[in-house]
């Protein structure tokens, strides 16, 4: 197989649009800004599910599923809400076709047209919260802790594959609290959550923090997220827990009686991660070559190939192949055994690097008689052979190794690109270049929207972690407490 690729280096944004649609990823529909997810990426996408659905239920939280479509009235009754949605919505307003007698093919019928238009689910606070009113009369019916996988549509103009499109796949969790407390601890708790995925899955580091009022979703009080750095050195969010407030309880008039007998309105979270992620795992880690695919993710953990030139040889290593598969499997690892005779081993081990296999194994007549295997790694590609006895232990270790060399790689990267600044001129110097830029900033909207006019540089978000530090801004020369994450976007 020839190399498919651009290189980074010559051009970050084609390199990762060749790598998504020459792995089998995913590939631009009909459909214009949305995008087929193929079975490979889906694959990926499962793997994520399946994680973050188990830590959610870890938690507390319950699976349900609520309508695609939302009566527009609904989006009227928090205006902040709406106000941050309308440009981005897709609205439904007749509900039959009929054939066009003129001009042949279909037509939309001009009196099928809706009493309210319907707008196609861009998140689903309002159908969430009008529908919480009926399930919440009491203390007892509270928390009421709950998530959703579903699609959404966000109409966006300039779209890129897993990164931006019409519509994505995602989960969104929707809360209900007694005491604004309960609210808040819930809120931190699921960035917690999303960063101990990001990290201990994904091998991705990210910094927590919360987003400034002008970054924050709207509809909110506070805005929590997880910022990873991806290796052209821009930010992308990688998922966010929002603390309502009272806001959606009021809107839709979602009250309690408390133990005492008074009535209440109830408190409310939202937090979700999208397809999105997709996108952050393949520009966190993967190279030249094709796809770096952090082992606990990985669609196939071990790929194994077998090297032969008659049938007779072939049935005799796939006999050895057989009961490594049964012991790597007993172990809880995931194996192909490609035993396809249409493609060369020379290609398939091409196609596996590019796919992004943590480990591929190969064996051939020689092998069986020195009783070894070759053993290859995507992180680093180094090779060596192994005993094929015992060899399941080796490879149970080895991709312990690779998880944790993948996150580490891109620990020291962020490291190396994270830099403090107090001068403006130095801050527009060094965010130019990329990477992640801690400066001091007055707590204005003002400062914030200059500084993102001038440079095109956002507030990621206010470190939660942070050593309070006297300073001063570095656009307004007004005094600061504390440093903030600056960074280029997607």
């Amino acid at each position: 197989m020839a190399k498919v690729l651009t290189s980074r280096s010559e051009n970050y944004s084609q390199w990762y649009q060749d790598l998504v649609i020459k792995a089998g990823l995913a590939e631009n529909s009909a459909v214009r800004g949305s995008m087929v997810i193929k079975p490979y990426g889906y694959a990926i996408w499962e793997k994520m599910q399946a994680e973050l659905d188990r830590m959610f239920k870890e938690t507390g939280h319950e699976n349900a599923y609520f309508p695609l479509f939302i009566p527009k009235s609904f989006f009227s009754k928090e205006a902040s809400h709406v106000k941050g949605f309308a440009k981005e919505c897709a609205v439904v307003t007749h509900y039959r076709l009929k054939t066009d007698e003129v001009n042949g093919g279909v037509m939309v019928d001009p009196d099928a047209k809706l009493e309210e238009e319907l707008i196609v689910r861009p998140t689903s606070e309002t159908i969430i919260w009008s529908t919480f009113k009926n399930w919440i009369q009491s203390y007892r019916d509270l928390p009421l802790l709950i998530n959703q996988w579903a699609n959404v549509v966000r109409w966006e103009m300039r779209t890129r594959l897993f990164l931006r499109t019409a519509e994505f796949l995602w989960q969104e969790g929707h809360t209900a609290h007694a005491t604004k407390q309960e609210a808040i601890d819930e809120t931190e708790q699921m960035i917690n959550v999303y960063a101990d995925f990001a990290e201990n899955f994904m091998a991705m580091p990210v910094i927590k923090g919360v987003k400034t009022e002008n970054e924050r979703f709207a509809g909110a009080l506070e805005t929590y997220t997880i910022e990873a750095m991806m290796q052209d050195g821009k930010a992308l969010q990688s998922g966010t827990s929002h603390f309502l407030g009272q806001n959606f309880a009021k809107a839709f008039d979602v009250k309690f009686a408390t133990k005492e007998g008074n009535e209440e309105y109830v408190w409310a979270t939202s937090w979700g991660v999208s397809t999105r992620l997709v996108g952050a795992l393949i520009m966190a880690h993967s190279d030249d070559n094709g796809l770096v695919l952090p082992p606990k993710l990985a669609p196939y953990q071990v790929v194994i190939i077998p090297i032969y030139r008659k049938e007779d040889q072939l049935a005799a290593i796939s006999e050895k192949v057989n009961e490594v598969i049964a012991k790597l499997k007993a172990k809880g690892i995931s194996v192909k055994y490609d035993n396809r005779d249409n493609r060369k081993p020379g290609w398939k081990f091409a196609e596996y690097e590019l796919k992004g296999v943590p480990v591929r194994l190969a064996i051939g007549p020689r092998d069986l008689e020195n009783g070894t295997v070759e053993v290859a790694r995507r992180d680093t590609l180094e090779k060596n052979t192994q005993p094929i006895e015992g060899v399941e232990d080796y490879i149970e270790s080895l991709l312990e190794e690779i998880q944790t060399n993948i996150y580490t790689k891109a620990f020291n990267f962020r490291k190396e690109n994270t830099t403090k600044v107090d001068t403006y001129q130095d801050f527009k110097t060094t965010v130019k270049k990329g990477g992640f830029v801690l400066a001091h900033w007055d707590g204005t909207s003002e400062s914030e929207d200059r500084i993102k006019s001038d440079t095109k540089a956002t507030i990621r978000c206010l470190p939660l972690e942070y050593e309070e530090e006297e300073g001063l801004c570095v656009y307004s020369g007004k005094p600061s407490k504390r440093r903030v994450l600056f960074a280029l976007s997607y």
